[in-house]
């Protein structure tokens, strides 16, 4: 059981932290049709060099959905389909033995999920490898021990946003291990330990974890992975060395029953950042919950539990230090987590040249949470923000956003249709709550201020506005003679319009082909200034950032770029702006990537 929970933990953070790469989608001149019947997402899955993969398996799920999904495999030229779908917005993801998903850019592909009639393009790269073996002192090979690689640093050098994941394998009977299929980046390897729970017994459960080559948390080699490389050598001398106990009781502060029980996740933390998540469970009228093998140091103990299906209650997180001993006797109470309800209402043009366009379904417009990273407490693992994810309205336009921890939210939605835009999100002027909360906690404009939720808030009427009219704006960036198109470039839309200079949701980003395209869609009709500029590498989900309530002053820096560069359009309602030619400008990078 544990360590199916560990898998089930581990895969959440890989499927957040990497997505398939894709194809641009192209958004093709919708007219009304019938969009609501079922139909189909066929597409591809290759590697790296645009090769297909046989007998990948291909995933596809409802996004939201809390079911398993459905499966298919490809053919011998990569080809896949899955028919009979509901029209709604679906993740797709594809797996091959010692293969990652190559990383998805958000400023290439900023949706990251798919619709009927989709032809997508799953793009798979091979992964790395960490090899080596696990000795005693005395040379001996140790057998059948758990060899975890441990990412604390992406591809990017950031750490991973919501835990650290790992890769699990077990030494052979000459002590050598293979963990292959690793995602680029900067990797930690230790053996043994395991925090051994009463539904996972192994050798060297009770053991501390023994980092390579030969040491604690504190001293471990940090080892680089790159894609399709094997570094080899990783060696390991065993310490062997007994660990600790953490154990306590969970319950909730719900008065119901807790059929599933309480999973208890113990998080290490070192230098004040969240690292490996392990999982124990508190079965159905258990009497508690224990981990063992435990190393000195800084831990978060949570305990979670679930009611009426797909709403959470969570512990506060307690923060342990062990050193030298056990700690008994902990308790940990869960209580619900803040949930939101909403409505989506669609805002008809009078404008004739939308007449006939194909209206957004409701299924098909996702509803996003965002919380303020820059805030975040680090009393408390990282893994709690990815249980409030986005979510689908129902047929009617309604839409409950659950299990969000507490902190600072902003909200975001994107309609698949071409011809609509996201006008404005939300709160009504006079709302009420299950709990009594400062009505500064839920701002007027919602796209503007932060929403502030604390446990168990239960808040309701936030209305998300998607107008008919958007626009769209395709073109090329002109560099001068001599000058080279830099790596990375971004076209920049602001409101040339002073009223809706606060407006962040009249702010746009795209990021700039190699062929120096670019391409910017559903857009509000009006008066706008364009800039391109170049971007640092490191910088990335742009136009999220330069959206963030936190970013006034770069809005502004922006804006008055944009008006030194004296490049003004107006956008007619459903108007398709084609080979639009913009200036390169060389300034500083408008949007640096905010601190953790």
């Amino acid at each position: 059981m544990r360590t199916y929970l560990h898998n089930v933990l581990a895969g959440l953070i890989l499927l957040l932290l990497l997505s398939c790469a894709v194809a641009a989608q192209s958004q093709p001149d919708e007219n009304s049709t019938d969009a609501t019947r079922t139909g189909k997402i066929s597409g591809r899955v290759v590697n790296d060099a645009g090769q297909p993969l046989a007998d990948a398996l291909v995933s596809i799920r409802t996004y939201g959905g809390m079911g398993p999904g459905r499966t298919t495999t490809t053919d011998s030229e990569g080809n896949f389909e899955v028919g009979g779908l509901e029209p709604v917005a679906y993740l797709m993801s594809a797996s091959f033995p010692g293969y990652v998903p190559t990383p998805r850019d958000t400023d290439v592909n900023p949706i990251g999920y798919y619709r009927v009639g989709d032809s997508v393009r799953l793009e798979m790269i091979k992964g790395g490898v960490i090899t080596g073996t696990v000795t005693r002192s005395t040379g001996e090979p140790v057998v059948a021990v758990p060899v975890r690689a441990y990412m604390i640093r992406d591809g990017k050098g950031q750490p991973a946003r919501y835990g650290t994941p790992f890769r699990e394998k077990t030494t052979d009977d000459r002590g050598v291990y293979r963990v292959y299929g690793l995602a680029m980046g900067t990797y930690l390897v230790a053996a043994g330990g395991g925090y051994n729970s009463p539904y996972n017994i192994n050798a060297y459960g009770t053991d501390v974890p023994t980092y390579a080559p030969s040491s604690t948390r504190d001293d471990a080699t940090e080892i680089s992975v790159r894609y399709g490389e094997e570094t080899t050598n990783v060696d390991i001398r065993y310490r062997g060395e007994a660990g600790h106990a953490v154990s306590g009781i969970a319950s909730s502060s719900v008065a119901v029953d807790q059929p599933t029980g309480f999973n208890i996740t113990l998080t290490s933390v070192f230098k004040g950042e969240s690292q490996a998540g392990y999982a124990s469970v508190q079965p159905p009228g258990g009497r508690g919950f224990s981990f063992f093998g435990i190393a000195d140091g800084d831990y978060d103990v949570i305990a979670q539990s679930s009611i009426s299906g797909r709403e959470l209650v969570f512990s506060d997180a307690r923060r342990i230090t062990v050193k030298g001993g056990d700690i008994t006797g902990l308790e940990l109470i869960a209580k619900p987590l803040a949930s939101i309800t909403g409505h989506i209402v669609l805002e008809d043009s009078k404008a004739s040249e939308c007449k006939g366009k194909r209206r957004p379904l409701f299924g098909e417009t996702l509803v996003a949470p965002w919380h303020n990273e820059r805030i975040v407490a680090k009393d408390q693992p990282q893994f709690i923000w990815s249980l409030g994810g986005p979510t689908l309205p129902d047929k009617q336009g309604d839409f409950t956003l659950r299990n969000l921890a507490p902190g600072q939210y902003r909200f975001n939605a994107r309609p698949m249709a071409k011809y609509w835009y996201l006008k404005s999100i939300s709160w009504p002027s006079s709302v009420t709550a299950t709990t009594k909360t400062a009505q500064g906690n839920r701002p007027a404009d919602a796209a503007r201020n932060w929403t502030t939720l604390k446990s168990s808030d239960r808040f309701s009427g936030l209305t998300i506005t998607i107008a008919e009219g958007a626009a769209s704006l395709n073109g090329q960036i002109d560099v001068a003679d001599g000058q080279k198109l830099p790596s990375k470039v971004f076209v920049y839309l602001v409101p040339a319009e002073r009223e809706k200079a606060d407006d962040v949701l009249r702010f746009f980003a795209s990021i700039v082909s190699a062929d120096g395209t670019f391409s910017l869609s559903n857009l509000p009709p009006g008066r706008y200034r364009v800039i391109a500029q170049a971007a640092s590498e490191n910088d990335s989900n742009i136009l999220s950032k330069l959206r963030l309530p936190d970013e006034a002053d770069a809005r502004t820096k922006l804006l008055h770029d944009a008006e030194a560069a004296k490049i003004e359009t107006e956008l007619k309602p459903c108007q398709n702006v084609t080979d639009y030619h913009v200036p390169l400008r060389m300034p500083t990078p408008v949007l640096q990537s905010p601190g953790r």
